[in-house]
């Protein structure tokens, strides 16, 4: 059975066809241009699978996540110039006629992190994945369902208190400023410091800050959800960073509750290279089909 996923993200697109063990059979990445051009290459590329079966989407938002709205399967008030108000779904309907999936890029993650968690035998009901990248978002799973009935999570805009190192900047979302993703997304360190994230060693004090703030996105959804892990991905984030986010949470939480191991807690994904999106979406392809 072929699947089809979906990785619509901000910047690039990434396509790809799997079967039933969630495999990849084949793949491909374009920039993400205009809807108009980006979905075409969508259409074109899946149009050479003719037994695809379902494809899912995940996608970078905000969406329209519910069945009732005539917006479903929009992209809605999104920020990225161009793509507000974009009918994503019913864009790929008029050339398949299969069961198609809706939902955020982090959800695609969240969802695919734990059914690798059950592959690999991990016993655990709940998870959140955050990603940090050109943005910031996070999806939350319990007992194998999506946390979100209005509307899906917005964990990325979330308010925190502020270092005391870094109080003169303003922050970079459209929004809210200094939010999470206002904070701590890859933008953030030109915004600061003039110089690209991949160019500012972890041994500068930038990165003390950062991870001040996502300890605390990570102490929120513990006391609010207390999910078995918390899974960091995207392209922000690396094994050593994530040791200064452990550092940071376990000085902030001061023991309220028990977590366990904080290096089994707050994790890197199992599936390498940010593919989490992928495996996700060729699960809830085959959910979709099998409904």
């Amino acid at each position: 059975m072929l699947l089809g996923s979906v990785e619509a993200g901000g910047t690039k697109f990434v396509c790809a066809v799997g079967n039933e063990d969630y495999r990849i059979i084949d793949k491909t990445q374009f920039p993400t241009t205009t809807p108009e051009e980006t979905l075409q290459k969508t259409v074109d590329y899946f149009k050479k699978f003719p037994e695809l079966k379902a494809i899912s989407v995940a996608s970078f938002g905000p969406i329209e996540l519910r069945q009732n709205s005539p917006k479903y399967g929009y992209i809605t008030n999104t920020p990225k110039p161009g793509w507000a108000n974009t009918d994503f779904v019913g864009r790929l309907k008029k050339d398949f006629d299969v069961p198609i999936y809706w939902t955020t890029d982090v959800n695609g993650s969240a969802y695919g992190e734990y059914v690798m968690a059950t592959l690999f035998n991990e016993k655990i009901n709940s998870l959140v994945y955050y990603t940090i990248g050109t943005g910031v978002g996070a999806g939350a799973i319990v007992n194998g369902h999506f946390i979100g009935d209005l509307g899906h999570p917005e964990m990325g805009h979330v308010r925190l208190k502020r270092h005391p190192d870094d109080l003169d900047f303003k922050g970079i979302c459209p929004f809210h400023g200094d939010c999470l993703e206002g904070l701590v997304a890859g933008p953030t360190f030109e915004a600061r410091t003039g110089k690209k994230g991949q160019d500012i060693p972890l041994t500068d004090h930038v990165w003390d800050i950062m991870a001040f703030y996502v300890a605390q996105a990570a102490i929120q959804v513990t006391l609010i959800l207390r999910p078995a892990k918390i899974v960091f991905g995207g392209g922000v984030v690396s094994e050593t960073f994530l040791k200064k986010v452990r550092a940071q949470f376990k000085e902030l939480l001061n023991n309220y509750v028990d977590v366990g191991d904080v290096d089994k807690y707050i994790v890197m994904p199992l599936v390498k290279e940010n593919g989490s999106a992928t495996v996700g979406d060729f699960a809830l392809a085959l959910k979709e089909y099998n409904k």
